[in-house]
């Protein structure tokens, strides 16, 4: 059977698609002919032959429009025949809070897409008219696949129609994220010219729809045996008469020996003649494991992305390793984005290690939980890790066991510390309106995020959107009883809210949690961390005798503090790890007589991260670092700081020592 499997946009440009890799090397171990098509660069290289669309403007619709649905609407006209008035989109965008320039690039993109639209049909209907070299291939029709997740859904079905309309003996299958459970189901019953959807990891599906496809004679445009296709766990298709159905998923997911490696033959070629060659460095994607080994003991509340599946399966950590360094040497890449839900724990030792220890350079992204020990943070930076994810989400650990986050506040700042001191970037989101959360678990925050200036902000906040498949999505106990699909589906797809209600993904309920004037509060706190982090820092050196910690904040007016007696040194190491005063207390010579005093001296300097009767020190390890990457014109400055943390002592111990301006640059930690 030919295939033509599709990435439409707004899929990434900067890496190939991990789903597409992975089901051509499936199916083409099954005897199929399978092809890669990267419709999002085709969609790069015709807007900016027509347009002066920018690699900003695609980020817009590929990512930061996604809670409003703008890249979908884009393509929503030419689902059907009813008209798409731009109006009452562009109100509930501006609701939304886009800008002027947002909503225009939007209207201008709802009007000329549809030239877009009908080369790339042409286009591959033609592809399936040829054989593999090139050749004519007489008229077996073939199939053309399609996986959407994000805001793929519309471009895709936008093609799908036409394509049915070029070449009506074309079989349509979709996949992807967008089409697991109920999601596939309805787009399989209000789509008709989508013939088959597959539900779940495709791996096995995929193959078996193929095969029984196959079993038809080329010119025969009848459905093949009912028989065959109630076979494959998950698929949805039609009876002879035009029925919808939908076989039961599967049960039980792929072990990991079934999750198969993925074929990117093409991408980096078809990349390289792009125009989004100019804009993007690529990366290669790979996956170690399934699942999430935290959310099988506690699903967290507002999380939904596991889908059908939450079950954890991971590689061996030899296999894993060696698809990374096959991927590598085979594509001569080194740059990976691992998408794991969350690391397998026993990579630290195994992969990471092996990883530390050989010739290559990669340089690797992972998804980790924020728990995490000092150690860690340095077997992920000695095997390539510049960058994680730990899932920080807030710093109240009120907050976090709403969430069911299985951390705290102060273990959540611990992870932002011990990331930097290890040279390993942070990213992260502050997210709020959880059902349960009061104002005072952001005043306590917001008062004390000065002291965090010198270590990674998050990259923004959001009220949290109600995800399918997650906890607050299944259990109206929770606190969000009355659920309805996020408006923007109504503006694209223009379906009754019953089938809406089956075909979305995110959902409204009434807010929860803070209101929108403490929300801007975190917000604009948020901002001043952000503006001010490239131009902060708090580190410490331990000296046989001392430690010395160098302070480069705005909020306080200190620059350099020595710590010289036994008490004080014992007491700031105890913090490296969140404690109670009553467990300083008995660990610390002199007790609580010592003890409280100094906590309260070190609260005022901004040394301590209180929260839930807990804290911990805030000074990441000065001997990571290098010179700021905003302002290298005041290096020689920076390093003369650096260079006090060393030199003997000239002030009392634990005294600060007021004295350089607040705008000077910070010597930053760079991953």
């Amino acid at each position: 059977m030919k295939v033509v499997l599709v990435h439409m946009p707004w899929g990434s440009i900067d890496v190939p698609s991990l789903a597409l890799g992975i089901l051509r090397t499936a199916a083409s171990r099954a005897g199929h002919e399978v092809q890669v098509r990267y419709a999002n660069l085709d969609f790069v290289d015709w807007v900016t032959r027509v347009t002066g669309f920018t690699l900003a403007d695609y980020r817009y619709f590929s990512e930061s429009s996604y809670f409003l649905g703008a890249g979908d609407w884009v393509f929503s006209g030419l689902l059907d025949d009813s008209d798409r008035p731009f109006d009452p989109y562009a109100r509930l965008l501006t609701e939304g809070g886009a800008t002027d320039a947002e909503i225009a690039l939007t209207g201008a993109m709802h009007r000329i897409v549809p030239d877009f639209i009908r080369d790339l049909a042409t286009a591959l209907t033609a592809e399936l008219a040829t054989d593999m070299s090139g050749e004519p291939g007489g008229a077996v029709a073939g199939v053309v696949g399609f996986t959407t997740t994000f805001q793929q859904n519309a471009a895709s079905l936008a093609v799908a129609r036409l394509i049915k309309k070029l070449r009506p003996d074309i079989r349509i299958v979709f996949g992807g994220a967008n089409c697991d459970g109920p999601q596939g189901a309805a787009l399989h019953r209000n789509f008709r010219y989508v013939d088959y959807v597959v539900r779940g990891e495709g791996e096995v599906a995929l193959p078996q729809l193929l095969d029984a496809l196959d079993a038809l004679d080329p010119l025969d445009s009848a459905p093949p045996e009912q028989a065959s296709l109630a076979a494959v766990s998950g698929l949805c298709w039609r009876d002879p008469d035009g029925t919808a159905r939908a076989n039961p998923m599967s049960s039980r997911p792929l072990p990991p020996t079934g999750i198969v490696a993925p074929d990117y033959t093409g991408y980096l070629e078809r990349l390289d003649a792009s125009a989004a060659a100019d804009w993007v460095a690529p990366r290669l994607v790979v996956e170690g494991s399934r699942g999430c080994w935290w959310g099988e003991k506690h699903h967290c509340t507002f999380c939904g992305l596991n889908g059908s599946f939450m079950q954890f399966r991971s590689k061996s950590p030899a296999r894993f390793l060696d698809e990374v360094l096959d991927l590598a040497r085979r594509h001569q890449l080194l740059d990976f984005i691992v998408v794991d839900n969350i690391l397998d724990m026993a990579y630290f030792d195994s992969v990471l290690q092996r990883l530390a220890d050989s010739e290559y350079d990669v340089r690797l992204h992972f998804e980790v939980k924020a728990n995490l020990r000092r150690h860690h943070f340095q077997q992920l930076s000695d095997s390539g890790a510049v960058q994680v994810q730990p899932g920080v989400e807030n710093l109240s650990s009120h907050v976090l066991r709403l969430m069911d986050k299985g951390v705290t506040g102060c273990q959540n700042v611990r992870a932002l510390r011990d990331a930097q001191s290890a040279g390993v970037t942070a990213s992260w989101n502050y997210l709020y309106g959880f059902p349960g959360e009061t104002a005072q678990d952001y005043t306590g925050v917001i008062a004390q995020l000065p002291a965090l200036h010198h270590l990674e902000p998050p990259i923004g906040s959001a009220r949290i959107a109600i995800e399918r498949f997650s906890p607050y999505f299944d259990r109206p106990e929770l606190g969000f009883a009355t659920l309805r699909a996020a408006p923007q589906y109504t503006e694209i797809y223009q379906l009754p809210e019953a089938e809406l209600a089956d075909l979305a993904y995110i959902f409204t309920s009434v807010p929860s949690g803070i209101d929108q004037a403490q929300a801007a509060d975190l917000d604009a706190a948020l901002a001043t961390w952000q503006a001010r982090y490239p131009v902060s820092r708090l580190t410490y050196q331990e000296l046989p005798d001392r430690i010395v910690l160098v302070s480069q904040r705005a909020g306080y007016d200190w620059t350099v503090m020595e710590l010289a007696t036994p008490p004080e040194i014992e007491l700031f190491r105890l913090l490296g790890q969140p404690r109670t005063a009553a467990t300083l207390a008995a660990k610390v010579p002199g007790g609580a007589m010592v003890v409280e005093p100094l906590l309260a001296h070190w609260s005022a300097l901004g040394l301590l991260f209180h929260d839930g009767g807990y804290q911990v020190h805030l000074a990441v390890e000065s001997n990571n670092q290098v010179l700021t990457r905003l302002d290298h014109r005041r290096a020689t400055d920076s390093a003369a700081t650096d260079s006090a943390a060393t030199a003997p002592a000239a002030t009392a111990a634990s005294r600060p020592v007021v004295g350089r301006s607040e705008e000077e640059p910070r010597a930053a930690v760079v991953a």
